[in-house]
C-alpha cells in the first residue's frame, strides 16, 4: 500500500543542531527538507525579490518593520518615502510563505524547519512537530566551531536569533516558541548527538503517524 503524505516540523534554538538533525531525517527518510529554500520558492511564487523574504526571515513584528522598510516604503524599489502599508505587506509576506508551505506539503511529504511551518500546518493530520533545544554549552561550541567565532560572541548570536525566532513565532502564531506545550515531542540534543536524535525522532514519528520508518 502507498504510503499517504507526511510532514515532520522542526523548531530549534540556535546551535542546537535542528537543521543538521533535519537533514539526517530527511536523508533517512527519502523526503526534501525545507529551510532557507522556501524562501527562493515563495520569491518565485510572488514574483517578488528574494531580499524581501530574507529580511522578513523568523522576524517578530517589530524586527519585520525595522528590516523590511527599505524594500516596503514603496512598491519594492528601495525609494526611502514613508508607507502606512508596512504591516499589510508583512502579514502579505507571511501569507505568501504560508501557502507555498502549504502546497509542498500537499503534494509531497517533507521536512520543514522553522517558517511557523506546525502552526501554518496545524489543520494537517499527518504532522509531527518537534521543539530541538540542547545544552548551552553544547550551543556555544557547534557555533563557534561552525562560525570561528568566541565563546561570547557565540552566546551573543544565541540570544538575539532565539530571540528574533520566539518573536516571529509568538506573533504569527499566537503561540509561545519552545514551550513544551505548542509541540508533540521536545528534545534535548545534547543527550543523544545529532544521529541518536534523529533516531528518537523518528521512532516517535512512527508511532505516531503509524508507520514503519
Amino acid at each position: 500500500m502507498e504510503r499517504q503524505n507526511f510532514v515532520i516540523n522542526i523548531g530549534r534554538q540556535l546551535g542546537s543542531g535542528g537543521k543538521p538533525i533535519g537533514e539526517i531525517i530527511a536523508r533517512r527518510l527519502g523526503v526534501k527538507l525545507y529551510d532557507k529554500e522556501l524562501i527562493n520558492l515563495s520569491a518565485r511564487e510572488s514574483g517578488l525579490c528574494p531580499e524581501c523574504f530574507e529580511q522578513a526571515d523568523e522576524r517578530g513584528r517589530k524586527g519585520v518593520l525595522a528590516t523590511l522598510v527599505g524594500y516596503l516604503r514603496a512598491p519594492f524599489t528601495g525609494y526611502e518615502g514613508g508607507n502606512t502599508n508596512n504591516i499589510l505587506a508583512n502579514e502579505s509576506l507571511f501569507r505568501i510563505q504560508s501557502d507555498v508551505i502549504r502546497n509542498i506539503a500537499a503534494r509531497e511529504s517533507a521536512i520543514f524547519v522553522g517558517r511557523c511551518a506546525d502552526y501554518i500546518l496545524r489543520d494537517y493530520p499527518r504532522c509531527v512537530n518537534v521543539f530541538i533545544t540542547a545544552d548551552e554549552r553544547d550551543r556555544c561550541a557547534r557555533l563557534s566551531g561552525r562560525l570561528h567565532c568566541t565563546e561570547a560572541e557565540a552566546r551573543a548570536m544565541m540570544e538575539r536569533v532565539d530571540s528574533q525566532r520566539a518573536s516571529y513565532y509568538n506573533y504569527y502564531s499566537s503561540r509561545t516558541w519552545g514551550e513544551a506545550a505548542t509541540y508533540h515531542l521536545c528534545v534535548n540534543s545534547s543527550v543523544l548527538g545529532d544521529e541518536g536524535t534523529a533516531d528518537f525522532i523518528l521512532e516517535f514519528a512512527a508511532r505516531k503517524l503509524h508507520e514503519q520508518f
